[in-house]
């Protein structure tokens, strides 16, 4: 039997409109090492805009979704999944698009203005991480990620998966 996994996500971007898109999938919220690892090449990718992240984001993690062979339990996103006012982030955008079957839980290094968001510090840092989720609660997606191994600010995992995301 295959039991379901995370996945934490991450896509760095190229000058020629391709992205490097990387997945680490691991067992559960305390793990210190991946179950499986994938990198894609994504081409086409749309330029920045500001407030319509997504667009950039989306067919990076669409693609990724698309390769992992692991049953998902829970999506991890670098970004957002709310804004402020009820306005939806990458994340949400996510959730829709895999037919709200899978709770996607956004963790982002920076604050959304007026944002939503759930601070949770780790490790010494004054510094939080900003979590918003759809699918779970803000509270329950908070408190994993408060769970999740490494003893700095930014969780091992989540490290990882953004190394990997730029080519290191």
């Amino acid at each position: 039997m295959r039991f379901p996994k995370l996945v934490v996500t991450d896509a760095g971007y190229n000058d020629n409109n391709t992205a490097r898109a990387a997945a680490v999938v691991f067992d559960h919220w305390g793990a210190s090492q991946p179950f499986r690892e994938y990198v894609l090449t994504v081409g086409g990718i749309a330029p920045y805009e500001p407030g319509q992240f997504y667009k950039r984001e989306l067919p990076c993690l669409m693609a990724l979704f698309d390769s992992i062979e692991e049953p998902i339990s829970t999506f991890l996103v670098d970004g957002h999944t709310w804004l402020s006012d009820g306005r939806p982030g990458l994340g949400h955008y996510l959730f829709e698009a895999l037919g709200r079957r899978v709770p996607v839980v956004g963790i982002a290094k920076r604050p959304f203005v007026d944002g939503c968001a759930v601070e949770v510090r780790r490790g010494k840092s004054d510094n939080p991480l900003h979590v918003t989720s759809d699918g779970i609660s803000f509270e329950d997606a908070a408190n994993a990620v408060r769970g999740m191994h490494g003893p700095h600010r930014i969780p091992t995992l989540l490290k990882r998966v953004d190394a990997m995301s730029r080519g290191r």
